[in-house]
């Protein structure tokens, strides 16, 4: 039997459903019963009937999923899996900007984890932030953790004063801007995707600023035969699965989320068969949390 199969066996047995981040590894993405970005698999765990839920990402996608399902199970391939942008703000620190500031709507990145999500009014994604933020009857709004995306939404809302924090993706943050121009050399005619996690001189270049998912969909919809792909390598899986013929580029320095990649089959089949490395959270923390994400769900509709 092979280890897919065993998957599937102990996947009944469990009563479990598996979710998959675009960048976890392709053989991870082929056996998950939901593939999205972090805004799409946010709303998907809402309304599945499975008591357990196998998350196939880094921790904040795990805590995010339990804070939505507090009475499911949720259990992470690899404990170890960890996002460095989610720790890159602390509480004490949004505490006290709150105390200076007026009229201040604290806005996180969903990709943070739980303590700095209890510190806000809203979570966002990548996918919704901009519709979030023009929602919000706040004059004042700070963005944390991730400075790229802050600012990248703070031009298309003028009208708004933004704080930044100085958070950032390091898959993100380190996509060479010359490897792009490269590329663009190369292939005149292929358009720039961009995550609006990469730094605002590379956005400048794109053709396209938009989630994980966002890209994927410009990809199938327009007629471009070639692509110059900037944001994490793992989507390079779905983009040729879902675009045959049409040719994909990614800078010379592939653009890697080891965390990501730490998830195998081989964990997934493990933690189905044990039920370990269950996501827990603590009460208050997780009630605070809950409503910031709730609050996200409800702009974003």
């Amino acid at each position: 039997m092979t280890i897919e199969q065993q998957i599937q066996d102990w996947k009944r047995e469990r009563d479990a459903v598996i979710l998959a981040h675009y960048y976890v590894a392709p053989e991870v993405q082929e056996i998950a019963d939901y593939v999205g970005d972090s805004f799409y698999l946010s709303k998907v765990a809402l309304d599945l009937p499975q008591q357990t839920i196998v998350f196939c990402g880094v921790g904040f996608m795990g805590e995010s999923a339990k804070l939505l399902n507090e009475k499911k199970t949720v259990l992470m391939p690899d404990l170890e899996a960890d996002c460095p942008m989610a720790h890159m703000a602390q509480p004490e620190e949004i505490r006290k900007i709150r105390e200076q500031e007026e009229d201040l709507a604290v806005v996180c990145y969903i990709n943070s984890t739980a303590a700095l999500k209890a510190c806000a009014d809203v979570c966002v994604t990548s996918a919704n932030a901009l519709d979030v933020v023009r929602a919000l009857p706040n004059r004042k709004i700070l963005m944390i953790p991730d400075q790229n995306l802050a600012h990248f939404i703070a031009e298309q809302v003028p009208e708004k004063e933004f704080l930044f924090h100085p958070g950032c993706c390091p898959v993100h943050q380190e996509i060479r801007l010359s490897e792009v121009l490269d590329l663009k050399k190369a292939h005149p005619e292929a358009p720039v995707l961009a995550h609006p996690e990469c730094p605002a001189a590379l956005l400048a270049h794109a053709d396209y600023v938009g989630s994980t998912s966002g890209i994927i969909r410009y990809a199938a919809e327009h007629e471009a035969r070639e692509y110059i792909i900037c944001t994490e390598i793992g989507v390079r899986h779905r983009l040729e699965r879902d675009n045959p013929g049409k040719k994909f580029y990614f800078p010379a320095t592939s653009p890697v989320c080891r965390d990501m990649k730490q998830v195998t089959l081989e964990k997934v089949l493990e933690v189905l068969r044990t039920g370990k490395n269950a996501v827990s959270l603590p009460g208050e923390q997780s009630e605070m949390a809950r409503r910031a994400l709730e609050q996200m769900l409800r702009l974003a509709k």
